[in-house]
């Protein structure tokens, strides 16, 4: 074996999960965040965890709030997913940019893409300094599921987006 970097291993570990990260906006609108750096953490209670860049403006909305809803993009989105990775929400609405229809939860006030596999409606529970990313630890207040989506893998680090089994 040959020494690598972090970012090395995780392209040979590929594929990873990928997730869609929405956030409410100050004017009320939604953001949307190209995350794959989560996990499941604990079943009881129900716990999840993502990584977000320290200077992501959507980490300062999640730190802002009390909610946030990640979700699992169906193969419908991969284009969009792409493209929301690849610009802040800060100066852009990238629902309204790049197409991205969306639907509301029940009691729920963060809307999502119409797309998505699964949706985790968070409460966030505390976020830690863990070098250049927080993390985030959110309670899960609810979970959501479409089990007729396929969902979206990040594939070589981001080199490709595609289902679990890339065309």
């Amino acid at each position: 074996m040959k020494s690598f970097s972090l970012l090395d291993a995780a392209r040979l570990t590929s594929p990873n999960p990928l997730s869609l990260v929405c956030s409410r906006t100050p004017s009320g609108g939604v953001n949307l965040a190209t995350v794959s750096w989560w996990t499941y953490m604990s079943l009881e209670p129900e716990i999840i965890g993502f990584a977000m860049m320290k200077t992501s403006y959507t980490g300062e909305l999640v730190r802002g709030g009390s909610e946030v809803v990640l979700t699992i993009p169906g193969k419908a989105l991969a284009k969009q997913v792409m493209q929301c990775g690849t610009v802040s929400g800060r100066n852009r609405d990238k629902a309204r940019d790049f197409a991205v229809e969306l639907k509301t939860l029940p009691d729920c006030d963060i809307q999502i893409p119409v797309h998505s596999v699964v949706a985790l409606h968070c409460a966030l529970r505390e976020f830690v300094d863990v070098g250049d990313h927080y993390l985030y630890i959110c309670d899960v207040k609810q979970a959501y599921g479409d089990e007729n989506e396929v969902p979206l893998f990040a594939w070589k680090g981001y080199a490709k987006i595609a289902g679990a089994r890339p065309e």
